[in-house]
């Protein structure tokens, strides 16, 4: 699943993919893949990107069930 959420946090924020993997320690591909649901973070990396996009960890991170 895309992780869309965290893609229009990132743009509002006005960071490229380098940018927000340069505040948090990671390569750019690591967004890309977090973004295009490729790659399951760590929560200590999704606490980091949650703290350098001012959102909480249910705002990016937690998935609604389909019901």
């Amino acid at each position: 699943m895309k992780n869309k959420k965290m893609k229009i946090a990132r743009i509002e924020c006005d960071l490229s993919q380098e940018q927000l993997a340069e505040k948090t320690g990671v390569t750019r591909q690591t967004i890309g893949m977090i973004e295009a649901g490729k790659f399951n973070p760590s929560l200590n990396l999704c606490i980091s990107i949650c703290r350098t996009l001012h959102k909480t960890l249910d705002e990016l991170f937690w998935e609604e069930e389909d019901k």
